[in-house]
C-alpha cells in the first residue's frame, strides 16, 4: 500500500486506528480452545467485528513464533483473512544486516504479503536499507518507544540532542515519507512534539494507547500532521475488552469508541 492509499483510507473512514492482534492462546475465550485453531478463529471474529473502523492491523509475530510451526500458520491464515486495502503490520522489530535483514524482507514482504515491518535500527544503515527496496512497501524504525527502558539509551543525550532524536535524523536520510515510518510510543507525551517537528512529513506508528495508559488526545494534538501522519495502536484494550462468547462485539463496541474519538480530532484538524 503506497501513502496516497493510506492516507485516502484514514480519510474515508475517519480513523487512523491500528488494531493489535497481539493473540495470547492463554488469554483467549475458552470456547475457541475446542477450534482446530484456536488462535485463527479468536482473530478472524476480531477483523470481522472491528475491519470498518480501523485502517491497519499490526501482528506482534513473537505471540505466533512462540507456537513453532502452528503459530506460523496462524499467522499466515490470519494476514490472508485480512482484507485487502487494509494496511497490514508485522511487528517483528528485526534488525540484521546484509544478506540476513534481506532475507527478513523477503519474509514479511514476499512470503506474508505485509505492508511494512518494524525495525531495530541498531546496527545502522545497511541492517534498515533492504526493508527500503521494495515497491509500495514500508520499514516502520523504532524511534522513541514507550516502554520504561526507553530511558537507558534513547533518552540519554548524544552531545547536545538526545539519542532518539540522533537516531530518527539519520534514519530520515536512508529513506523517504513514501517508505519510512518511525514508531514513537504514546506514554512519551513530553517528547511528541518535538519528535514531530523533528519528521514533519513521515507516519508514526504509536502503541501505547489503552492498556498501558497513552492518551489519544495528546497524541493526536502534538502528533498529528496535514496527512493525519498517524497510525495509533491499540491490542489489549480492543481484542481482550470481553471474553465471553460475545467478545467480538465487546471488541466492536472498544474499537468504535476510538473511531468516533478519531473522527472528532480530523474533524477539528480540517477546521484548524
Amino acid at each position: 500500500m503506497n501513502r496516497q492509499e493510506l492516507v485516502g483510507l484514514i480519510k474515508e473512514r475517519q480513523s487512523y486506528l491500528c488494531v493489535g492482534l497481539d493473540t495470547d492462546i492463554q488469554k483467549i475465550p475458552k470456547h475457541l480452545l475446542s477450534y482446530p485453531d484456536p488462535v485463527f478463529a479468536f482473530n478472524k471474529a476480531i477483523i470481522d467485528a472491528t475491519k470498518d473502523l480501523c485502517v491497519a492491523y499490526k501482528i506482534n509475530t513473537a505471540f505466533y513464533e512462540c507456537m513453532g510451526i502452528r503459530g506460523w500458520e496462524s499467522l499466515q491464515r490470519t494476514v490472508e483473512y485480512i482484507p485487502s486495502g487494509i494496511f497490514t503490520i508485522a511487528d517483528a522489530k528485526r534488525g540484521d544486516i546484509g544478506n540476513t535483514a534481506t532475507q527478513y524482507a523477503k519474509t514479511f514482504f514476499d512470503t506474508y504479503k505485509f505492508d511494512a515491518v518494524t525495525v531495530a535500527p541498531y546496527m545502522g544503515e545497511d541492517s534498515v536499507a533492504p526493508f527500503l527496496s521494495f515497491n509500495e512497501k514500508w520499514a516502520i524504525v523504532l524511534g522513541l518507544t514507550s516502554n520504561e527502558g526507553s530511558k537507558d539509551f534513547q533518552l540519554q543525550k548524544v552531545g547536545e540532542e538526545y539519542l532518539y532524536e540522533k537516531v530518527i535524523r539519520t534514519v530520515m536520510e536512508w529513506g523517504t515519507p513514501d517508505n519510512l515510518m518511525f514508531v514513537v510510543g504514546a506514554t512519551q507525551t513530553a517528547q511528541l512534539a518535538a519528535v514531530r517537528q523533528l519528521a514533519p512529513d513521515h507516519f508514526f506508528l504509536v502503541p501505547g494507547v489503552g492498556a498501558q495508559g497513552g492518551s489519544l488526545q495528546e497524541i493526536s494534538s502534538l502528533a498529528m500532521n496535514k496527512d493525519c501522519g498517524l497510525l495509533v495502536n491499540a491490542s489489549r484494550a480492543i481484542i481482550y475488552a470481553g471474553n465471553g462468547e460475545d467478545f467480538a462485539t465487546d471488541a466492536r463496541n472498544a474499537a468504535l469508541q476510538y473511531q468516533q474519538e478519531m473522527s472528532e480530532y480530523l474533524e477539528q484538524a480540517v477546521a484548524g
